[in-house]
């Protein structure tokens, strides 16, 4: 449980009884929930559902009292329970199968105001978005359970009640569900109870977790003690003992040592014991069934911010970093061997991993099999009848692989578009710097869609990627060896970067010709201290900004010149994607934000700009490129994007909004001026921005690019970070 909240408990149980007839199901429980997460395990029959249900008024209290936040809501209707700030998620989700997605979160969102919105849900489980049309029915047991979960948050609680939430899901959702549960535990805003029969689960998301027997809570116990001591499970929660067999009374409890539950090293074979639901009728499954049925996972469940805060560090600690060599085995399994070869002469440790969709058992470090279960619908999703399908989730089980890995010194393939297309995604996932070597047919022509904002080096195979001949072996071993090269060189330089002297951090901003003044200004006044890095917002310049923060490379950023989300809401050829600002949410960097170049729209030469658009203000850039001044109503609109994604910041955030204009056109005298445009855009920020001690917007009457508006967004920066280059040089 999080300590530090201020006030009455989020949730206060005090000799709560609840009789079945003449059976005492709850038996005087007494429960404390400060804030943050608290888990309650136990086993079948002792009282975790039906203290749920109480909580949630579904089941009427027989004595004693439930209280939210100092507030009694023992015996209150669930609906009236729900809009004071409880949510729910009930064992079994309960969905309804004819409603979609869509019209399950439009049922429940708008119950109480708060952060959570249908945009930020889909931002949250890109699953779902894509699923938005599909019923309840039509979903697989993870999606059920994200969708289930999302309609809760939706309700924006206070307290979130979550009876079994991992209950029958693959070990990648648990995986999801657990990094969710940890993620707003640590955020703050919402309190969980997590009725969880999962150990593992149940100990890795609440520092402290509630034992039940019968009816009562019997002890409270260190969840690190609890998941380091077998015996203690096994006493108060029956493991490997008969159901009959006493469970121990409450008393003191010797100290156990703590120590780390033990990780899982190389290959583990997952059994379930129905491998087919079982009915009141059936008979013990066959041992034959059962090992049929038996799963492959490389290693143990690990919590995805877990491996994501650990990119350097090995999976297998006596293990060197390995190049991965991925591809489809079946079709290019003698180009592949060869590039491995290569490598493994070279002396790194190549792994040769499979990811085609066949289905067919090959030779490989990493089956296609074993990559296909870190899919959220595990391996049907990747071996079915389309063929277009199977490619898209076989891209999306290997993105979910590779990130799990913390060995990766280098990622190489070969193929064609259809290989491309597996592998590029997880190349695109890993962090700048880390060497990728992609050789291809389909490199000679437009490599945007594969390379993205990612550093991939493309190679053109020449001849198809068909078999090894004359050429082909010449131009996979220039691949190899090229790749060869960077991961020795990157070692090389990490090992010098242990005893060199500390750079300067980088600093990322965003620049466009018309705010390139205030940027010049902005990164004179910081170099002394800070590596000042600018990207052209262009749409992929800023989504390699981020992709920056996201590989962990970015100190902080000032985000001067967000232009690139006018051009994606109003169809400019310049555009940002809907990520746009996510990596600034996903790692909470400093973020001194404005509003640059949102005065227009960019389209090509004159004639390409959409006939909707033909009565509007132009300003001919160059030939080339036209500008188009946005409307207030479109500014406007640009606000509330801009300022929903502000408020899903976590971390320090000044916005600063020049009065005098937002480019060096939208100026008194010059061909974009017009204050009320502006006006629209700064009000509707206000009215969006939840602001707080760490999110503040700051009006400045200055324009953009005056040398005052550049000395706020100095002063508003240097706070968040403090002046590091001068403590590092001092240090020296």
């Amino acid at each position: 449980m999080a300590e530090g909240r201020s006030g009455p408990p989020i949730l206060e149980v005090r000799g709560l009884d609840v009789y079945y007839g003449r059976s005492h199901a709850l038996q005087g429980v007494e429960l404390t929930l400060p804030s943050g997460v608290l888990s309650v395990v136990g086993r079948n029959g002792m009282g975790k559902t039906t203290l749920c249900k109480t909580i949630m008024g579904l089941v009427a209290a027989n004595g004693g009292s439930v209280r939210l936040a100092g507030e009694d809501i023992t015996n209150l209707a669930p609906a009236r329970i729900a809009r004071l700030g409880v949510g729910y998620v009930p064992q079994g989700r309960r969905l309804w199968r004819s409603l979609t997605v869509d019209e399950h979160l439009r049922m429940t969102a708008g119950l109480r105001r708060g952060p959570w919105t249908i945009e930020r849900i889909y931002q949250t489980f890109p699953r779902l978005a894509e699923r938005r049309g599909n019923g309840g029915g039509q979903l697989s047991g993870g999606e059920q359970q994200m969708l289930a979960i999302s309609r809760a948050l939706l309700t924006n609680p206070k307290l979130l009640v979550m009876d079994e939430p991992t209950e029958g899901l693959a070990p990648v959702i648990v995986a999801q569900v657990e990094e969710m549960l940890v993620r707003l535990g640590d955020e703050g805003d919402i309190s969980v109870l997590v009725i969880e029969q999962n150990i593992g689960v149940a100990t890795a998301v609440a520092s402290e977790v509630a034992i039940m027997v019968n009816g009562r809570v019997n002890r409270i116990v260190d969840s690190a003690r609890l998941a380091a001591d077998r015996e203690l499970q096994q006493s108060l929660l029956g493991v490997g003992r008969h159901s009959d067999a006493p469970v121990e009374a409450e008393g003191p409890q010797p100290k156990a040592a703590v120590a780390p539950p033990p990780t899982t090293q190389g290959p583990t074979r997952v059994y379930v014991s129905n491998p087919v639901l079982p009915t009141r009728w059936s008979q013990p499954a066959p041992i034959a069934r059962i090992e049929a049925a038996a799963r492959m996972l490389s290693v143990g469940v690990t919590r995805i911010e877990e491996a994501r805060a650990r990119p350097s560090a090995s999976v297998r600690a006596s293990s060197p970093p390995a190049v991965v060599v991925v591809g489809t085995l079946d079709t290019k399994g003698e180009e592949l061997r060869f590039l491995r070869d290569i490598i493994a002469a070279a002396g790194l440790r190549p792994r040769l991993v499979d990811v085609s969709t066949s289905g067919k058992a090959l030779s490989a470090d990493v089956s296609a099999q074993e990559i296909a279960l870190n899919h959220p619908r595990g391996g049907a999703a990747v071996f079915g009848p389309d063929r277009g399908a199977s490619v898209t989730a076989m891209a999306e089980a290997f993105v979910r692989w590779l990130d799990r890995q913390g060995d990766v010194l280098g990622v190489i393939s070969a193929g064609g578009s259809g290989g491309a297309s597996l592998v590029a995604p997880g190349m695109r996932s890993l962090p700048i710097g880390v060497p990728k070597v992609l050789i291809s047919s389909i490199a000679s022509g437009d490599v945007g869609p594969y390379v993205g904002p990612s550093d991939i080096t493309m190679m053109y195979s020449v001849t198809d990627v068909s078999g090894l001949n004359s050429i082909s072996r010449q131009v996979l071993a220039n691949g190899a060896n090229a790749l060869i090269g960077m991961a020795k060189g990157r070692l090389e330089t990490a090992a010098k970067s242990k005893t060199a002297k500390s750079a300067l951090p980088a600093i990322g901003l965003t620049m466009f010709g018309v705010t390139t003044p205030a940027v010049q200004r902005i990164g004179a006044a910081l170099r002394e201290d800070f590596e000042c890095l600018v990207f052209h917002a262009t749409g992929v310049g800023g989504r390699s900004m981020e992709k920056l923060v996201d590989s962990g490379l970015m100190a902080g950023v000032i985000d001067l010149t967000t232009t690139e989300v006018a051009d994606m809401l109003m169809g400019g050829v310049l555009p940002a994607t809907e990520d746009r600002f996510g990596a600034i949410i996903r790692t909470r960097v400093p973020y001194v934000g404005s509003v640059g170049a949102l005065d227009m729209v960019n389209f090509g030469p004159r004639e390409s700009v959409p006939e909707r658009y033909q009565s509007r203000r132009f300003q001919i850039h160059n030939p080339q490129v036209t500008l188009m001044r946005t409307t207030p109503d479109e500014n406007a609109r640009i606000g509330r994007w801009i300022g929903e994604r502000l408020n899903q910041m976590d971390g320090p955030v000044r916005f600063l909004l020049p009065e005098l204009g937002v480019s060096a056109l939208d100026a008194p005298g010059q061909p974009f001026w017009d204050p009320e445009a502006d006006a629209a855009l700064f009000r509707t920020l206000e009215q969006t921005v939840r602001q707080t001690s760490n999110r503040q917007l700051i009006r400045v009457r200055r324009n953009i690019n005056e040398p005052e508006f550049t000395a706020a967004v100095v002063a508003a920066f240097r706070p968040l970070l403090g002046r590091v280059g001068e403590r590092r040089r001092a240090s020296r």
